[in-house]
């Protein structure tokens, strides 16, 4: 299994005033300990209803890593697509391609805050449309000069975007998850979510989504591609999972859990309860996140990426001992093939 860990671009007011080299530090300590990526989400506006906090901005901060690394792989979980101009979103792609080597994975989804569709134009309805939309148009442009496209919502005729670097994979979010009446989307896997999937190269799990969920959803992508007379193997199919976690080496349970508490509701809302946090996020004791993890592996995730809650570099030596190490020659299911 590959393992990831997430920037931490939280903004977060006490670090306000050296978070840029608290980025730095942490992506070049993340590829000395031998992590396999380097991770960033995104979110237009701050998102009050499930975040206490706001991120930068993923391309730049990404672009801002790349220049302190040379190998680990620089990846979005997620871009939200709808919310993004194709044309200047390919050019953005292609520069941190081209002046990072060729190490972006271009993590996608649809989102689910209204007022970032509605600032920019388009509406929750539109979502899933204009998500296709931007990453066909995006993607035809990555790939060759002289590029024409004609959607509902983008249009253009024979335009270069360059430099002209190596295509990145595109792995697609969705899926199932754990029922939540906050949740604001259906605890199921799409039709047209199920379809972008197995469009592309690869797959994100919801992080609220449970072993037996993730598997449920591999078992509908399997046969979605069978029906296309294709599988995971002979596509390269990724499997990817995203989580949170804190981990600590405090004895006592209910310490861990203290301080899991506190570390997790300084980024996550009281939106939902912390009964919900504990069941879909990588909480407990050591021994207790490493059989989460697991059962995640065991369902067939094959690269998972961790938020941490903080630019701790401490709990990075901590997901290297307790999860990097173990879990790196672990072999995930590869059911269907």
């Amino acid at each position: 299994m590959k393992l990831g860990v997430f920037l931490p671009t939280y903004l977060l007011s006490r670090d306000e005033d050296r978070h840029g080299d608290q980025i730095r530090r942490f992506a070049v300590h993340a590829e000395e300990l031998g992590f396999d990526s380097l991770f960033a989400t995104d979110h237009l506006l701050t998102a009050r209803r499930f975040y206490r906090v706001s991120w930068t901005e993923p391309m730049v901060t990404l672009s801002f890593a790349a220049a302190v690394t040379s190998r680990i792989a620089l990846g979005t979980s997620i871009l939200v697509l709808p919310t993004h101009n194709p044309v200047v979103l390919a050019k953005e792609i292609a520069t941190l391609q081209h002046l990072s080597g060729g190490r972006f994975i271009y993590g996608v989804g649809t989102g689910w805050y209204a007022p970032e569709f509605e600032a920019t134009g388009g509406t929750s309805k539109q979502r899933g449309r204009r998500t296709d939309e931007v990453l066909e148009a995006s993607m035809r442009l990555l790939a060759g000069p002289d590029q024409t496209y004609r959607g509902t919502y983008h249009q253009f005729s024979n335009i270069t975007v360059e430099p002209l670097a190596r295509v990145p994979a595109v792995w697609v979010a969705g899926g199932r998850q754990l029922a939540h009446e906050a949740s604001p989307d259906r605890p199921t896997m799409d039709a047209n979510v199920l379809r972008r999937i197995c469009r592309w190269d690869g797959w994100i799990a919801r992080p609220t989504s449970a072993p037996d969920q993730i598997l449920e959803d591999m078992r509908e992508i399997d046969a979605e591609l069978a029906r296309q007379g294709s599988s995971r193997k002979a596509k390269g199919f990724t499997v990817a999972h995203e989580n949170f976690a804190w981990l600590t080496e405090e004895p006592r349970r209910s310490d861990v859990i203290a301080e899991q508490r506190e570390r997790m509701l300084a980024v996550i809302s009281d939106e939902r309860p912390w009964e919900y946090i504990e069941a879909v996020y990588l909480t407990g004791t050591i021994d207790e996140i490493q059989q989460r993890i697991q059962q995640r592996i065991d369902a067939g995730v094959e690269h998972m990426f961790l938020h941490t809650m903080t630019a701790d570099l401490s709990q990075l030596d901590l997901f290297a001992k307790h999860v990097l190490e173990p879990f790196k020659n672990t072999m995930p299911a590869r059911a269907g093939d």
